[in-house]
């Protein structure tokens, strides 16, 4: 026997069967259609693994699905559970995450993504292609006719119910004509494969339709999954549709091909922000929040560092009601005041322009067969699945009857000013719902709207071995599947078709393909018969303009919440030291040494590892210490290393399109381990001192890592600078203050209080290397104050952070800016004028383990308190004196919305 063949016989000498082989052995439910066998399945029991394949119903495995698995002929179960283990795994490490509900407490939820990928023959494939472009056309013109004549409401081809009464009519963009004459950019139809075989249309959203970013991750990490199966099934590339959209984007704004783009989001607590940061990065577009934008003279711009940049087109991803707080909900802080009235001067593009919601009401998709006929003489290639609108008194007592056969759906979902519910599937519901529900449709009619159910199709996904019990092998499973394709404006030729999309899958046993319900998500492959597409989103040349403006382009909320990330790295990095070091104390050869106990005290309460009502470590340091361990993986009370940890985690969400993948993965792991760690210990109720120092130990490696990503990996460009001001800034204070304290205690005239002030300073390598087993003030204020070449000097922090300051803003080589003043110079600092002050005329009884002997005087340090106290108020003076420079632009938030 080979070694081939080993591995494919299981424990027992049975030969384990390949997947090619399983898959024989997969068939849809009953009365589903099989994508793996393009037919209606009966329900008949399929071949049994490793037998020849049999007639399953009628039906075989298709040439298509056979020459996919043909490429897998080597791999069984347990190859294939590895590969989804390496894509679950690529996932997590890529930061793909769908948050059903934000919630900053809570972690993060992965995206899921199943093994194998939806494959559309490339017949099917023009089909689809044919019948989405034609409906495209149709919502354009019935977005033209409704913000303009409004003609299909006169004459009666649409309810005005369905267009004034919903919420997402908006009357302020009557008579409005869009930016380059295009109502619709994108827009996304979800089609269900019927028992029939035909595709029908179940919705349409032209509001922020989600997706794009998610399936373009999924092709990656699908592609790269079965790379041979890829290249010889003849998979339609993606980039070149992108390409289109943004070359169509960029031509039909006020600015043209070279127009400023960006993406609108609601920010890093909308469940889909992956998918925006993720699509700005790979379409190059800045990515805002309303807050980054202000409408000045009726154009809009974009509050950068370096002052307020034109925008000209905006890809939104914020619901329309959000837009403008002006016009719109005045409660909203998503949006930009006066952005309405910049659209109606014709100053910039919106992708899709404002007031497309109401086309999403699944009414709408009983009255469009009409409306093909009558605005474009054409019946509807692509049908939609029967739909009715019970506002219509014939079409309720039509679908009444049918109720158990229907989708009850809201004719308005999510409106705030009408009934709405979550849609419910009349044939889950026993005789007395259905009574209900059909009483409450009579009552609410215009409310409900009524879709005939098929059977949606099942496609083969893969459950890996114990997913549902321990034990279970891995295996394949048919589950439902529903399809999201995307039309993308493509300049003056129309739209074009995405090839491919973003495919939802039910969880086992579901009919309802919902990621809040636990469903997954797979990639579409659309094949060719023709020519593939190589193109890239590479730009063949890019003007002077465009190119500085990539350059400079760094947005004030952007760069705030680099120099926070700064700040609360420096802050978490400071707590664990501070923290790791006073657990050792309490536990090492000095625990009782009064003036060291006091200042981990002060320390601990002034950097809020404990809160000020706690005992000091001098009083109690049992209950000091089980304080400390407690507040370690706590976010309330305590703002100790979880607190920070979180922090650097929030405002690092923030920023995502700036981090690489493995810093942002480093700060998720950090942050997720800590709480999961500490939580552990708490629950066995056997939280020691031990097992604080270890999490501290492992932790204080992960923000090594952070460190260095945000050291060697990140541009220097401005908003970098920034970043190092906020850890500069942090480390200037909380160094100045640690080395104060430690005077202002006495701390330092003990030997171990002198160690602690090295350890802390991070210099005790360096420090014994220099001076050996010395104790002696000057030479420790040499190395934390004085000593360039060390970075964590007192003198050099002040020396970089002056200089950041001055190349922030913008000054000659070797000239200093205004804030740069305002730290002081460490060139005015010598060591003997530190170190050359009074002595104190009474000496006092040395404490145990003390640096000075008895009768010695003991130095009051003076010059060098003074100096400390400078920079712990240079500290504070900067950090407000930046915001209110670069973040609130205070001056421009007053300026008139209209012109002047």
């Amino acid at each position: 026997m080979n070694p081939s063949q080993q591995a494919q016989t299981s424990a027992s000498g049975a030969p384990t069967p390949g997947v090619a082989a399983l898959a024989q052995a997969v068939q849809a439910a009953p009365g589903h259609f099989d994508e793996m066998r393009a037919a209606v399945s009966p329900g008949i029991p399929a071949t049994a693994p490793g037998e020849p394949e049999a007639d399953a119903g009628g039906a075989r495995v298709t040439d298509l699905w056979q020459q996919f698995f043909s490429t897998l002929k080597n791999d069984t179960a347990p190859d294939m559970d590895q590969r989804a283990t390496n894509l679950a795994r690529q996932v997590r490490d890529n930061g793909i995450t769908y948050n059903v509900y934000a919630d900053e407490n809570g972690p993060q939820r992965p995206w899921s993504l199943d093994l194998f990928p939806l494959l559309v023959d490339p017949q099917s494939w023009q089909r689809i292609e044919a019948g989405v472009l034609q409906r495209m056309r149709l919502l354009e013109r019935v977005m033209a006719d409704v913000y303009g004549p409004q003609t299909l409401l006169h004459d009666g081809f649409l309810p005005p119910a369905l267009v004034h009464a919903h919420p997402g009519y908006l009357r302020a963009m009557h008579g409005v004509e869009p930016v380059g004459g295009r109502y619709l950019h994108i827009a996304a139809f979800d089609l269900a494969r019927g028992p029939d075989g035909n595709w029908w249309v179940e919705a349409q959203r032209s509001q922020a339709p989600s997706g794009l970013g998610y399936l373009l991750e999924n092709r990656l990490a699908i592609s790269g999954q079965f790379p041979q199966a890829f290249q010889s099934l003849r998979v339609q590339r993606l980039a070149s549709t992108y390409r289109a959209l943004m070359d169509s984007l960029k031509a039909m704004s006020p600015a043209g091909s070279d127009a400023h783009l960006a993406l609108l989001t609601p920010g890093p607590y909308n469940e889909t922000y992956f998918e925006h940061a993720y699509l700005a990065r790979y379409l190059g577009l800045t990515l805002v929040e309303g807050s980054d934008l202000l409408v000045r003279d009726e154009c809009l711009f974009l509050k950068t560092l370096k002052g307020l940049v034109p925008v000209h087109g905006l890809l939104k991803r914020v619901d329309d009601q959000y837009l403008d707080p002006l016009e719109l909900r005045a409660d909203s802080t998503l949006g930009v005041p006066g952005l309405l009235q910049a659209i109606r001067a014709g100053n910039v593009l919106v992708a899709n322009a404002p007031g497309s919601a109401f086309l999403e009401s699944p009414a709408l998709l009983g009255f469009l067969p009409a409306l093909s006929r009558h605005l474009l003489d054409e019946r509807l290639s692509l049908p939609a699945l029967p739909t009715w609108w019970c506002g219509e008194r014939s079409a309720m007592e039509e679908a009444l009857p049918r109720l158990a056969d229907c989708a009850i759906k809201p004719t308005y979902p999510g409106s705030l000013d009408h009934g709405t519910f979550e849609p419910v599937l009349g044939g889950k519901l026993g005789a007395r719902a259905l009574d209900e529900w059909a009483g409450r449709i009579v009552r609410q009619a215009e409310e409900h709207t009524l879709q005939g159910y098929t059977p949606l199709s099942q496609m083969p996904t893969w459950q890996t071995s114990g997913a549902v019990s321990p034990g279970e092998a891995g295996k394949l499973l048919a589950r439902s599947v529903m399809l999201r394709v995307f039309v993308v404006s493509d300049g003056t030729r129309g739209w074009r078709v995405l090839p491919g999309g973003l495919a939802r899958v039910a969880s086992a046993g579901q009919e309802i393909t919902s990621m809040q319900r636990g469903g997954s998500s797979a990639d579409v492959w659309a094949l060719t018969r023709g020519e593939i597409d190589h193109s890239t989103l590479l730009a063949p040349h890019m003007t002077p303009e465009s190119l500085m403006q990539r350059k400079r382009l760094i947005t004030s909320r952007a760069a705030e919440n680099l120099f926070w990330l700064g700040r609360y790295t420096e802050r978490a990095e400071n707590a664990i030291r501070l923290a790791r070091l006073t657990l050792e104390c309490l536990h090492g050869e000095e625990q009782s040494t009064a003036p060291l106990l006091t200042w981990l005290s002060q320390m601990a309460v002034a950097n809020t590892l404990v809160l000020p009502g706690v005992p000091s470590a001098l009083q109690a340091p049992r209950v000091f210490e089980r304080s400390l361990i407690d507040s370690l993986g706590s976010t309330s009370g305590a703002t100790s290393v979880g607190y920070y940890l979180r922090a650097l985690k929030m405002v690092g969400s923030s920023v995502r399109e700036r981090l690489s993948q493995e810093h942002w993965r480093i700060i998720i792991r950090c942050e997720e381990e800590l709480f999961e760690r500490c939580a552990a210990q708490r629950q066995r109720a056997d939280f020691s001192a031990l097992q604080a120092l270890q999490i501290l130990k492992d932790t204080s490696d992960h923000m090594a890592a952070i460190t260095g990503a945000q050291t060697d990996r990140m541009t220097r460009d401005d908003g970098w600078r920034l970043l190092s001001i906020g850890r500069h800034i942090e480390r200037l204070g909380f160094l100045s203050s640690a080395l104060l304290r430690g005077l202002n205690t006495g701390s330092l005239n003990t030997d171990g209080g002198f160690d602690a002030m090295v350890e802390l300073f991070d210099s005790a390598i360096t420090f014994h290397a220099q001076f050996q087993q010395s104790r002696d003030i000057a030479a420790l204020v040499d190395l934390l104050v004085i000593d360039r070449d060390n970075p964590r000097s007192i003198s050099w922090i002040a020396h970089t952070l002056r200089g950041r300051l001055a190349r922030l803003a913008g000054s000659e080589p070797n000239q200093l800016s205004a804030l740069s003043f305002k730290v002081p110079n460490p060139g005015a600092w010598g060591l003997a004028q530190l170190c050359d002050n009074a002595p104190d005329l009474v000496t006092p009884a040395p404490a145990p383990g003390s640096a000075h002997a008895a009768g010695e005087a003991s130095p009051r340090y003076e010059l060098l308190k003074d100096v400390l106290s400078q920079c712990i108020d240079a500290s504070f003076l900067v950090s407000d004196d930046i915001s209110t420079t670069y973040f609130t632009h205070a001056g421009l938030a007053n300026q008139s919305l209209g012109t002047s």
